[in-house]
């Protein structure tokens, strides 16, 4: 421990986003410049301590080091600091960015101050270590002959086929989209997660290193474009199915087939598929230039929504948000090390605010109906407020508004994954329609199939995927071996 009363003499300081008005003009990430000799001192308010929580049940998914490389970055030893990250981690650049950071939630130092600033911390080794060009492609140095097919590119699929590669097995990616990366690549803005200078230098990395990357091929019964998955398993011994959780949550009330009612995730797909491809010129998107836009649904989709209608430059911008307003600090039944839920301003709150004067986000309402006019326009929403009773939520009487709406995008969640590769699989489902097998195994009713991620477990963080692709291709490996020594 580099520090030992680091703890106690420095404060909290996190890496702030660019300034809100000067980020509005363009998509590129909101993120300052990394401040090495900071973070050396934030690092050093690590306490080392001998149960560390960031690495429990409660904290990271992928076991990170945490105190070994806030110890490494205190010294300065960032390129050791960056050695014992990859360990744990093959994407610490994918979740550096987008990460809620659960492991700060369960800090130690957090039960009486604010936590070490872990994400902040991790996303500066990683990109140090693509400056100081220590990130190189690793090639195994034998091959199997043993073949696997992975049928997605999100975080699960690209951290299964790193893992896989990494022993030397031939591993084929197929991705229905034209860029690889999933909900890294079309799910997360560019603002959050840029495109070419993270998430593709990755993939280019992961392409050097042998792994064979399939775009524009859908998965399923053979049917139209599609590849059939009988196909898949007479050319790959294995298939691992790791195709996310893409159903969208709808809000099937009056007035839903009016136009101007979208999913979000179609909307900021959209939007980033002709950023990249034309800088938003091709006009294949949604915009929100000069309408009246309403998010549904608080989490992070909707915020992305928020922030994408801002740079569009929407009239106006409001967030639905059913339940109440969550508290300022901890409540007695959400003690330390439980994920803290309490009020938070995400960067499109905070940009909201500055165009806006005010936190666009409205507690505690439900909507009732979509308004529209005679030529099936979307013109507003009407709501009502909610409060709740008996575990229940109730309407409000005499508590309806009509608000002013020319867009609406529904950010409520997604229901599980899509069914064509598995229903022409035979695969079983469980109770929530999510793909059926075992955390920690992996394995499917059908022979040599496996299923990881969001398609398995239901929609989750990028970091957990990454988790249960790396735990899933341990569990490949050591079907096909007999033993294994992936972590």
């Amino acid at each position: 421990m580099g520090k030992p009363t680091g703890f106690k003499e420095f404060d909290r300081k996190t890496e702030p986003y660019r300034d809100a008005i000067e980020r509005l003009v363009d998509f590129k990430e909101i993120y300052t410049d990394h401040q090495e000799e900071q973070l050396a001192t934030q690092g050093a308010r690590c306490m080392d301590c001998g149960v560390p929580f960031c690495q429990s049940s409660n904290g990271c998914p992928v076991y990170n080091l945490i105190p070994e490389w806030n110890d490494l970055v205190y010294k300065n030893r960032w390129k050791e600091a960056l050695e014992r990250l990859h360990k744990t981690n093959n994407f610490p650049e994918f979740t550096g960015r987008v990460c809620p950071a659960p492991c700060e939630g369960s800090c130690v130092l957090g039960i009486h101050e604010p936590p070490v600033t872990i994400k902040n911390i991790e996303c500066a080794i990683v990109d140090k270590g693509f400056e100081e060009g220590w990130i190189i492609a690793n090639p195994p140095k034998n091959r199997s002959d043993r073949k696997i097919a992975i049928v997605g590119s999100g975080p699960t699929g690209l951290a299964a086929a790193a893992q896989l590669n990494s022993e030397g097995h031939n591993v084929t990616v197929y991705e229905r989209d034209d860029r690889i990366g999933g909900l890294l690549m079309y799910g997360i803005p560019n603002m959050k997660l840029g495109k070419d200078d993270v998430v593709e230098r990755r993939v280019s990395l992961l392409r050097e290193a042998g792994i064979t990357f399939i775009t524009g091929t859908s998965v399923g019964d053979g049917s139209g474009d599609s590849i059939s998955v009988t196909q898949l398993q007479q050319q790959h011994e294995i298939v691992l199915l790791t195709t996310g959780a893409t159903v969208p949550r709808d809000l099937p009330i009056d007035g839903r087939e009016f136009k101007g009612v979208h999913f979000a995730m179609d909307f900021l797909s959209a939007n980033t598929k002709s950023l990249l491809d034309s800088d938003l010129q091709d006009g294949n998107h949604i915009s929100a230039k000069d309408k009246d836009v309403i998010v549904i649904g608080g989490g992070d989709t909707g915020t992305d929504c928020i922030g994408t209608s801002l740079r569009h430059g929407c009239k106006s911008l409001v967030n639905f948000e059913l339940f109440p307003k969550p508290p300022e600090s901890r409540d007695a039944n959400n003690p330390w090390p439980t994920w803290p839920k309490i009020f938070r301003v995400d960067y499109g709150h905070e940009e909201a605010a500055e165009i806006q004067g005010e936190d666009p986000r409205v507690y505690s309402v439900s909507s009732l109906c979509f308004l529209g006019n005679e030529r099936g326009e979307l013109t507003g929403v009407r709501t009502v407020e909610v409060e709740m009773k008996d575990g229940k939520f109730e309407n409000v009487p005499g508590s309806e508004k009509d608000w002013p709406a020319d867009l609406v995008f529904l950010a409520m969640g997604f229901l599980g994954p899509e069914h064509d590769a598995s229903d022409a699989l035979g695969i079983d489902y469980d109770e929530r329609s999510n793909y059926k097998a075992e955390y920690g195994c992996y394995k499917t009713n059908v022979e040599n199939v496996f299923v990881a991620g969001d398609c398995r477990r239901g929609q989750s963080l990028v970091v957990r995927a990454i988790n249960e692709g790396r735990e899933a291709a341990r569990e490949i490996d050591r079907h096909l071996m007999g033993v294994t020594e992936l972590p």
